[in-house]
């Protein structure tokens, strides 16, 4: 049974499908003017692993990921580059793609771009207008928020509440908006920008409207879960909620699932401070399944911190999981006890999907296979708990010349002539591999 931290609710709810064994999973994908940060990374890398945890407990997930390719950085990053806006965007999807691919992230069950979605957004707002959600002035148009029921409460605030915490901050668009808090729905296009026709003139979509027409088309007007940085409780998370609702008379999502954040060195991220970072530029020097490994092994809702001790720490722990994976099985081994780290492992995963944990009872897996207990059932579990953190090992294979100098190795240990074993097993570790000598018999790591 497996229990979800649901954001607006604020606490832990058994997740009941609107389908049985079927996911219908919405998270906010990148806004594509630049490479992911590797704040970004934490979050595809959290919801990713979310998703292998439902399709290794038997779940269908159909899991859509967007990416907003119309946006105010869009428009000046491309202006600035000589480009279109659509060329300057898949540029960065492309590298986007090619970026969590190293990070071991599976694609989305589908990637909708908002380009795409155009006459099904102006549909939308026109909706919203029509039941009185929502209003026009001069070109642009606005969602009022006043109408809506319970806004803000997924920021577990009043809208009178969040007046008196704006207060001197607001948008002061008087001469505009009906309340400073109206978000744009639609909004008139500036003179050489990108824009759509529409019956309320030339323009491009506010940021917010997007994912509601993208998530109920794709999944319908109820879905079970919506998920994203914590960044977007609000306003955009929020503001989703409150124009879908308004639109279906709905709730728009079941369970909401936000990630923390992630620190370097214990400081914000951020380009004041010098320490802001995109995924790109790491993945350069660092192996992905390494920088993976660090990113999924933190429960999602707990902060990460960033240090190159972490990333030292996740290649050694990865290193003694992938000798582990690859060793020669065993002659005897205690499948009964399988079983313990099997329920153990789901409890951890279960429970909020705590990936702390779950590693734990890897590392304890992993354990109990080096002393002794490995055969294929064994490794088939092992490698499927290690998919879930998208770790993958590829079979290894020794070659002709290093398992001929182990089998010298062994018919001299076996005449008593240690000198040339000892000669030997120095020949192999130049060669990268570590001989351990076991009541099985000798096994190999790649040192």
């Amino acid at each position: 049974m497996i229990k979800i931290y649901d954001t607006l609710t604020r606490r832990l709810r058994q997740f009941i499908p609107i389908t049985d064994k079927v996911v219908n999973m919405y998270v906010c994908g990148p806004t594509v003017y630049n490479y992911i940060h590797i704040g970004n990374a934490r979050s595809v890398v959290a919801f990713d692993t979310i998703r292998r945890y439902f399709e290794y407990s038997g779940y269908t997930v159909n899991y859509i990921s967007n990416f907003t390719d119309v946006d105010d950085k869009i428009i000046k990053g491309a202006a600035q580059a000589g480009m279109g806006t659509k060329e300057f965007s898949d540029k960065f999807i492309a590298a986007f793609m090619a970026d969590v691919q190293k990070l071991g992230v599976k694609p989305a069950t589908n990637h909708p771009r908002v380009i795409d979605y155009m006459d099904e957004i102006i549909v939308f707002v026109q909706i919203l207008i029509d039941k009185g959600f929502a209003y026009e002035a001069s070109g642009d148009v606005y969602f009022r928020v006043a109408k809506s029921e319970q806004y803000a409460r997924l920021a577990n605030k009043t809208l009178s509440e969040l007046e008196v915490g704006a207060s001197g901050r607001v948008d002061k668009l008087s001469t505009v908006k009906e309340h400073p808090f109206d978000f744009a729905l639609w909004k008139t296009a500036k003179s050489g920008e990108v824009s759509w026709s529409s019956p309320w003139g030339d323009g491009r979509p506010g940021w917010h409207i997007e994912c509601s027409v993208m998530a109920t088309e794709l999944l319908g007007d109820t879905i079970d879960i919506h998920g994203g940085g914590a960044d977007l409780e609000f306003p955009h998370h929020t503001n989703e909620i409150a124009q879908s609702e308004a639109k279906t008379g709905k709730s728009f999502a079941n369970y909401w699932m936000h990630n923390a954040m992630l620190n370097i060195d214990n400081e914000k991220m951020s380009k004041s401070l010098g320490n802001f970072v995109t995924a790109h530029e790491m993945l350069e020097t660092i192996d992905g399944q390494v920088l993976r490994f660090f990113l999924a092994t933190q429960h999602y809702r707990r902060p990460l911190n960033y240090t190159e001790k972490a990333i030292e720490d996740a290649e050694i722990n990865l290193k003694y999981l992938k000798n582990t994976f690859t060793q020669p099985f065993t002659q005897k081994v205690d499948e009964i006890g399988l079983e313990s780290f099997l329920v153990a492992f789901s409890q951890a995963m279960n429970d909020d999907f705590n990936t702390a944990n779950g590693i734990t009872v890897v590392f304890d897996l992993a354990k109990w296979i080096n002393s002794g207990n490995y055969n294929h059932r064994i490794k088939q579990a092992f490698s499927k708990m290690l998919e879930v953190f998208g770790i993958v090992f590829e079979e290894e294979v020794l070659d002709s010349e290093i398992e001929q100098l182990i089998e010298k190795r062994q018919a001299a240990r076996a005449k008593k002539d240690f000198v040339t074993a000892d000669e030997i097993r120095e020949i192999l570790e130049a060669k990268g591999i570590k001989l351990l000598d076991t009541k099985e018999g000798v096994r190999w790591i790649r040192d």
